[in-house]
């Protein structure tokens, strides 16, 4: 019996693993990009992309889109405006800092949670979720303190910095959002409203800032649209396996796949305050993954399992 649980474990690791590897490309997509397409641009064909892969898998089905309305539609509008504008906000600051800083930066989502389920949810907390908090705060601010944020000051750091900052905020909104809506819709009702509300909101900003693309160039935007899917497919499955308890602690491997990206692909080299920043940050994560409320367990997500 222990055997058989443990595979189940060992293959939701494995599931949000993946869903992470494959995110962590995502919110690298404006560095790879390396200024031939500005981040409107690059959300603005993801959400087309994901789109067309959501009616896709609607026409493989035999089903009708109608059956994907949803009774509440101006809160997944809203819900498409967080996460277009806390994505895009981690996506430029992806490309214009090291991405494993932005993505330390961007962990702060989980702290910004907590908060928002007290308020909103009246979810309960203990002093336990208060250290952890403190804790990831910690670490956030010496990854920053590590790069001269609070002493030099440098413009070109603080700059994306902030907006990675920002992002977070941002996506710890649509997280509490995403958690609503899931008590009333379907999760392909969710998916297809963000991207078609995506396509909408990105349209004005992407021709405003439009830069001309290759056929290459398209194509590559476009399908980060699938890749999108492909990758909330694979937290969903590995959620669904494994208590949060298990799998909750995974999605800071997302600070493992943004060093190696950051590595291999534009040859940055993490200070030992960013790996120590980055370390304190994923210890603060796993606690706040494993600490139980008073009533229930509080749960938090970060920004790889929010995304659609």
């Amino acid at each position: 019996m222990k055997s058989s649980q443990s595979l189940i474990n060992a293959k939701a690791i494995a599931w949000v693993t993946a869903g992470t590897a494959l995110f962590s490309l995502i919110f690298s997509s404006g560095k790879f990009a390396d200024g031939m397409a500005s981040t409107p641009q690059i959300l603005f064909f993801r959400y087309i992309g994901g789109l067309a892969t959501l009616l896709l898998i609607v026409w493989l089905r035999r089903e009708r889109v109608s059956a994907y309305r949803s009774p509440r539609p101006l809160s997944h509008f809203m819900r498409a405006v967080f996460g277009a504008s806390g994505g895009g906000a981690l996506i430029y600051a992806s490309a214009n800092m090291p991405i494993v800083d932005a993505t330390a930066i961007g962990l702060l989502y989980v702290v910004f949670v907590i908060p928002l389920g007290v308020l909103v949810l009246k979810e309960r907390v203990n002093w336990l979720h208060l250290a952890a908090i403190a804790i990831c705060c910690t670490g956030a601010a010496t990854v920053m303190a590590s790069r001269g944020a609070f002493t030099q000051f440098h413009s070109a750091y603080i700059f994306p910095a902030g907006i990675a900052v920002l992002g977070a905020a941002l996506l710890a909104v649509e997280g509490l959002m995403i958690k609503v809506l899931s008590h009333s819709d379907r999760a392909m009702t969710v998916l297809l409203h963000v991207n078609m509300f995506g396509i909408l909101l990105m349209a004005a900003p992407a021709i405003i800032q439009w830069a001309p693309l290759s056929l290459k160039g398209v194509l590559s935007c476009f399908l980060l649209g699938p890749l999108a899917v492909s990758a909330q497919y694979c937290i969903v499955q590995g959620y669904r396996l494994a208590p949060l308890t298990i799998v909750g602690p995974v999605d800071y491997t997302w600070l493992i796949f943004a060093g190696l990206i950051g590595f291999q692909f534009f040859g940055e080299q993490p200070t030992s305050g960013v790996i120590a920043g980055c370390a304190i940050i994923t210890a603060g994560g796993i606690m706040l993954a494993l600490i139980k409320s008073p009533s229930s367990e509080v749960e938090c997500m970060t920004p790889t399992s929010s995304q659609s």
